[in-house]
């Protein structure tokens, strides 16, 4: 039992051996022909061009930029006395922690989109 190619092999037979024929010189201009021929059938089967992803909003992100700027604010806001608790009572340990806490939680912020 044989099965026969479809046409579209044939043709894409003749591209590659066109292209061995035509040499290195043209492998760029061939790889482009392939790939829009590929990009071509992909879209007539798809029926449509898959739409572009909409733009966020204005508003949302002018909100977003408030509230990072709230979260940076109220941080250094705090350092200040966690810093002097922190020296005061455990040395530089408590240094360390307070300073710590406060970056954790600004990555915690900041990556907050990561976690899906």
């Amino acid at each position: 039992m044989t099965t026969s190619r479809p046409p579209r092999d044939a043709d894409l037979t003749a591209a590659f051996a066109a292209r061995q024929e035509l040499g290195p010189d043209y492998d760029a201009a061939f790889i482009e022909s392939v790939v829009d021929r590929v990009e071509q059938t992909i879209d007539a089967r798809m029926g449509t061009q898959v739409p572009a992803r909409p733009e966020r909003d204005h508003h949302a992100a002018k909100a977003e930029r408030g509230a990072s700027i709230a979260v940076l604010c109220i941080s250094l806001v705090a350092a200040i006395p966690l810093t002097a608790i922190g020296v005061a009572n455990a040395g530089l340990p408590g240094l360390v922690l307070s300073w710590g806490g406060i970056v954790m939680i600004n990555l915690a912020y900041a990556l907050r989109f990561l976690r899906g």
